[in-house]
């Protein structure tokens, strides 16, 4: 950490020399950290203004990417791990640690879609109504955010549908590449000044790379949005996706050194899979009033459906019914010359539907009725946030906190004896300063709690709970608690009349999480259930930078470093005669976390004329080694692996005709490697491959109206 700290102050000192030589010039060009926008911090402020690391990614960087996964387009994002499973969307999200218990879905970072949640009350999500052709920006606020936030200790990713673009349009999108991979789709742009439309339609089809692996998806995406006022807009939003993807499954060692591009052969004889048909509308009404129009405020109503069926051991069926609704309102104001911006908001987010469980035979849902149950979820949550100015346009406090009341409600429609409820509430501050250096350049540092409820699977019931497995919701599990500390430094070293290094932004982040009441997995003759066990001691750093070395060439590199440790850890097992064998695991690793991670791209463009351009790019990805389960067996531990990838392509615009055309090559040296790790399998299952030498291309057409 020492070194860590030397790093930072040379890095602040060699900013600060440059900032006061660029002061000195009073140069005013508006730079880049000026004009870019946040919103996932609950107000809208400059990147530059905001004390938390936070990143904004455009469609831009990464529109000749294949585009199934979270990690074909968030590739150098510092802090942010993401691991693939099959090759397609179903992506493991881990940002300090948080979600890389995960097995199946997200858990412990916040999914937003145009501010409203993809998450469930209970914090899980998938995020198969993604479609990263709908998709204009994402925002990615790393870092502990239950003080503004429910179940977002690890911080929060915000998908911002596509609004914003200059004339009308229409766009045949296409891809393909290896693995049978075909995305067909169109995208409808229409923009009339006050009014604003677009609208996604595409199936894709993907074969996988390993057996058993297919995917299916169709997806509509929409967005409206009207100017309805000088000051007031309303948006109407919707999707509907219905897909479905097989599931081959872990492997052991062994398994995986045979043949790792096999399926478990439990899974494959179970047919092992997950079926979605989900949608959601929303409604979002926003105005400015007030005398000087100071006051903002957003009103947004949603609904959802889900039906899901997931086959393993047992053919489930989930309906899901869901009804939710948000609002904030931001004050701005006068403390003598100094603007203070004070905000409130509260979210609410009630769930419902039965589930049925039958026995599988082979995939096909059998007759034999083994459980019926009714789940609601509820979260109501309310949050303040201030920013004060301490130093006029140089030191800011911000101090925000939330209080969270979430409750689950299981009714067993069988035997109603087991119905249980759990309520979980907690109340999480969080403080922060904010140090510009200049208007481009500022260092900032936040404490503050985390909060984190059970999911709903981790809820599950066991025989020897406290109340012997009586009731469906176990009642010893409770919420886990963080405490956060974090220091950074952000911001852009702007060189515009050199003819190299123009544009360099730097980000620098050291953080510190102490976890209280770690919700550990345990199993009990060989079935997974949950219990508060450890003490975990989370440090690390996150470094980015992007720097244009020369006109059109451009270079960005991301690096994370993890030091996730048990402070104290007593794991315990229950054989089926209620034997318990307790182990001491203090001092061992988190599994699933490499100690570095590294992401890097070089890309470069050339201008034949003003619509004529083409361009060629690679990328490299480093993984450290990791451990599969908490024991810590080095014999098991993954070795680490380092690939690259290429792309090239042209981008070229005839009158109101533009054609984009790319192709690419992912894992060029072909390299046999594990890109997820299913953590603490008693089974001994824990490796999935990540996929082979494989390529990829697009071809999109669009027309242009009134160019």
């Amino acid at each position: 950490m020492k070194t860590f700290i030397i790093l930072l102050f040379v890095i602040l000192s060699a900013a600060g020399s440059a900032v006061i030589a660029q002061d000195e010039a009073a140069d005013t060009t508006d730079f880049q950290t000026d004009e870019i926008i946040i919103s996932a911090t609950r107000t809208d402020q400059r990147l530059i203004d905001i004390p938390f690391s936070v990143q904004r990614v455009d469609m831009s960087q990464w529109k000749s990417s294949r585009k199934m996964g979270l990690n074909d387009v968030l590739t150098n994002v510092p802090g942010l791990i993401l691991q693939p499973r099959y090759g397609n969307h179903d992506v493991r999200v881990a940002i300090r640690g948080f979600g890389s218990r995960s097995n199946s879905g997200i858990r412990g970072v916040r999914i937003l879609l145009d501010g409203i949640p993809e998450s469930e009350p209970d914090g899980q999500t998938r995020i198969e109504a993604l479609d990263f052709t709908a998709i204009g920006r994402i925002e990615v606020a790393k870092g502990n955010l239950s003080s503004l936030y429910t179940n977002a200790p690890g911080g929060v990713i915000n998908f911002f549908t596509d609004k914003y673009f200059p004339t009308s349009f229409v766009m045949s999108d296409n891809e393909f590449g290896a693995y049978d991979l075909r995305k067909n789709g169109i995208k409808i742009g229409v923009n009339s000044g006050k009014e604003r439309f677009m609208a996604t339609y595409s199936y894709e089809n993907y074969k996988g790379y390993r057996e058993h692996s297919q995917e299916y998806q169709t997806r509509f995406n929409s967005i409206y949005e009207s100017d309805i006022g000088t000051y007031s807009k309303l948006l109407v939003s919707g999707y509907y996706v219905s897909g479905l993807i097989k599931l081959p499954g872990s492997l052991t060692l062994n398994q995986y050194n045979t043949d790792d591009l096999a399926a478990n052969q439990r899974d494959l004889s179970r047919d092992a899979k997950r079926e979605t048909d989900k949608g959601r509308v929303a409604l979002t009404y926003s105005t400015r009033f007030g005398k000087t129009k100071n006051n903002f405020i957003e009103l947004t109503g949603y609904s959802t459906i889900k039906a899901f069926v997931r086959t393993s051991a047992t053919y489930r069926l989930f309906t899901r019914y869901g009804v939710g609704g948000s609002f904030r309102l931001i004050n701005k104001s006068k403390i003598g010359d100094r603007e203070n911006e004070f905000s409130i908001g509260g979210d609410a987010f009630y769930q419902t539907g039965p589930i049925s469980e039958f026995n599988n035979i082979g995939g096909v849902k059998g007759d034999n009725l083994q459980a019926l149950t009714d789940e609601t979820l509820t979260n109501l949550g309310f949050y303040f946030l201030n920013q004060i100015p301490v130093v006029k346009n140089k030191l800011s406090f911000l101090v925000t906190g939330r209080y969270d009341r979430v409750v689950t409600n299981a009714k067993d429609l069988i035997a109603g004896f087991r119905d249980t409820s759990r309520l979980f509430d907690q109340f999480t501050p969080k403080f922060a300063l904010n140090l510009k250096l200049n208007p481009r350049m500022s260092i900032y540092g936040s404490f503050g709690f985390g909060f984190d409820v059970p999911a709903n699977n981790e809820l599950d019931n066991y025989p020897f709970s406290s109340d012997g497995g009586l009731k469906l919701i176990n009642p010893d599990l409770n919420p886990q608690k963080s405490t956060n500390f974090e220091l950074g430094y952000k911001g852009e070293i702007p060189n515009r009349k050199a003819d190299a290094f123009r544009n360099t932004f730097i980000e620098l982040t050291l953080y510190s999480t102490k976890i209280d009441e770690a919700i550990i997995p345990f199993t009990v003759d060989g079935n997974v259930f949950y219990r508060n066990a450890a003490v975990v001691n989370r440090k690390g750093i996150e470094f980015g930078l992007s720097t244009e070395i020369v006109k059109g060439l451009d270079f960005k590199t991301a690096y994370t470093y993890s030091d996730f440790k048990y402070d104290e850890y007593s794991a315990r097992n229950i054989t089926a005669n209620g034997q318990i064998v307790d182990e001491n695991y203090s001092g061992s690793t988190e599994p699933a976390n490499p100690d570095h991670y590294f992401t890097g791209e070089l890309g470069y463009t050339y201008s034949i004329s003003r619509d004529h351009n083409v361009f060629i790019k690679t990328n490299g990805l480093y993984a450290g080694s990791m451990y599969v389960n908490d024991k810590n067996v080095d014999s098991l531990k993954t070795e680490d692996y380092f690939l690259t990838g290429i792309q090239l392509g042209t981008d070229l615009t005839f009158k109101n005709f533009r054609l984009l055309a790319y192709a690419g090559l992912n894992n060029v040296f072909d390299k046999k490697y594990v890109a997820f790790v299913q953590i603490n399998s008693d089974r001994q299952e824990f490796y999935e491959a990540g996929p082979r030498r494989n390529f990829f291309g697009g071809i999109n057409l669009s027309y242009l109206f009134n160019r």
